[in-house]
């Protein structure tokens, strides 16, 4: 029976590589390559002068163990200080803070909605999101990618059945770069009394005039019921924030399982996140750049994104590899996305823009597509 069930999943991994959808772990052969296919978009992680002024000012809490979770006694000073300068900054009642998005998403969505609420979402919201609703208690239906008025329908006709409605979206989508409605779906919220939940993972440190997101730059902080942030892209750390009321704080220190059975980040962790989430909004002129390089990059390639995801569809995955792999010979580190990520027959290459980089260097990429095309 064993050696039956192995087989099972030898030919599962073989069907992947007959589609060229097998997936490895990069290996360090990527040293030295422009990269852009982190989400480094605030080119910290590279920052080296940034790197030793943490280290000269916080080198007391340099202890690279937690030990246990915050609830068992690991709740350190840090972790209040970071949580409360978060919620001062989106100047909200409270900010709990998870080891990473995915434990984020699936903490509040498999704990706050219950069996007689609804989660409606973007077609194309993160997988954690869909993780997160299915753990859940409560019905979970989702509309088309940035189709309104698709689900303006669905809170007509469903809206009367449930107690509690979630809407939930990202605001940057990760895999197009285009951009939620971040109005529309404030109006929708208010005029059908629904919760609003916006995934603003690849948008914290790159929109708003403070870096806070999409729900900053639209003025909108205040009626979103739910802003979750992440430290591991724009700002080069780990974990991640949820922005909401403080009663909502604490039913999630007390039913998210994912906040409650998990160990707490080490203390330097915990000071590096605190004192690049301060930087962050201190920089302005990288958002600037990483807004203009954008605009120019994306309408070269005519992509249809000016944002700092740009993602240049190519269709099969044999052939988003093989271009990866030309990019690649020529000094350029940009990864292939294929199905299941995207659907069929769009696969990509996702170009993540970073304020590390230049025209010249984007211009170049742009030489090498048309000489691989000619």
């Amino acid at each position: 029976m064993f050696i039956v069930e192995m087989k099972k999943y030898i030919l599962q991994l073989n069907k992947l590589k007959e589609r060229s959808n097998y997936r490895v772990l990069p290996d360090k052969k990527s040293e030295g390559l422009i990269d852009l296919s982190s989400n480094d978009y605030l080119g910290i992680n590279h920052n080296s002068t940034l790197h030793q002024k943490f280290f000269l000012s916080f080198c007391q809490e340099s202890h690279f163990g937690s030990g246990s979770s915050r609830l068992l006694g690991a709740n350190l000073n840090l972790h209040s200080k970071l949580e409360s300068f978060i919620a001062e900054s989106y100047n909200a009642e409270g900010a709990i803070f998870f080891n990473s998005g995915y434990h984020a998403n699936i903490g509040v969505l498999s704990s706050i909605p219950d069996n007689k609420d609804l989660i409606i979402a973007d077609k194309l919201i993160h997988a954690s999101v869909i993780d997160g609703a299915r753990l859940s208690r409560a019905d979970f239906v989702r509309y088309k990618h940035l189709d309104y008025d698709h689900l303006e329908q669905l809170l007509i006709i469903k809206r009367g059945y449930y107690d509690k409605v979630f809407i939930v979206s990202e605001t940057v989508f990760s895999m197009d770069g285009d951009v939620a409605d971040i109005k529309r779906l404030v109006e929708l919220r208010e005029k059908y009394g629904c919760f609003l939940y916006l995934d603003e993972a690849h948008a914290v440190g790159v929109r708003g005039i403070n870096g806070l997101g999409c729900a900053e730059e639209y003025n909108s902080i205040q009626d979103v019921d739910f802003i979750v942030g992440t430290f591991g892209k724009a700002l080069a750390s780990v974990g991640a924030y949820v922005v909401c009321k403080h009663i909502f704080k604490e039913y999630l220190i007390n039913f998210s399982r994912s906040f409650i059975y998990t160990t707490a980040l080490p203390p330097i962790n915990m000071a590096w996140s605190l004192f690049i989430f301060e930087y962050m909004q201190t920089m302005k002129d990288e958002r600037e750049k990483l807004k203009n390089m954008s605009i120019w990059f994306g309408t070269m390639l005519n992509t249809g994104s000016k944002n700092h995801i740009i993602p240049f569809i190519v269709g099969s995955s044999e052939k988003a590899l093989n271009l990866s792999k030309h990019l690649f010979s020529n000094g350029y580190n940009v990864l292939p996305v294929r199905h299941p990520t995207v659907p069929k027959g769009l696969a990509r290459l996702r170009f993540s823009l970073n304020a590390g980089i230049n025209c010249n260097q984007l211009l170049y990429i742009y030489q090498l597509l048309n000489e691989y095309y000619s």
